[in-house]
């Protein structure tokens, strides 16, 4: 695998703005051809450095308030990609980590309420077969969010 260079770098500030810009105008920004940023970005995506250009959403403006981080306690750690692959079916469950220390599981839930999180917890996580313990912290606003871009 190329490591990327310091021209890639600039590609990827330029997406990390506006994931929706085009080609020409990333060329333009930066003073090279269209085939050049295509090739680039190509040879980025080939690499699996570049895993896609998604929709960053602001889950409050279409009314999830809540967010919390559940760390997850298994029966037995071996289950993990079981239960993975459960939590994978709970559209609220956004992202899950493989963590060290106390839980083996950390996963990041939004809600529409307090009720709504209950819900999850209680009814849908709670339920997955193999899950001995959730502790969860509330969200209370995100202060930063951000791509690692060098």
């Amino acid at each position: 695998m190329d490591a990327i260079d310091e021209f890639d770098i600039q590609i990827l500030k330029q997406l990390e703005k506006d994931g929706r810009m085009a080609y020409s105008a990333i060329a333009t920004a930066l003073g090279v051809s269209n085939t050049m940023i295509h090739q680039r970005i190509s040879r980025l995506t080939e690499q699996g450095i570049l895993t896609g250009i998604k929709p960053v959403l602001d889950e409050k403006k279409i009314g999830y308030d809540w967010g919390a981080f559940t760390g997850i306690t298994l029966e037995k750690d071996h289950d993990s990609n079981r239960i993975i692959e459960e939590l994978k079916k709970i559209p609220e469950v956004t992202e899950c980590y493989y963590i060290t220390g106390v839980y083996t599981l950390y996963i990041k839930i939004i809600a529409k309420n307090h009720e709504h999180m209950r819900r999850i917890l209680y009814e849908k996580i709670d339920n997955i077969p193999g899950i001995a313990k959730t502790d969860s912290i509330i969200e209370l606003g995100c202060a930063f969010k951000r791509n690692i871009i060098l």
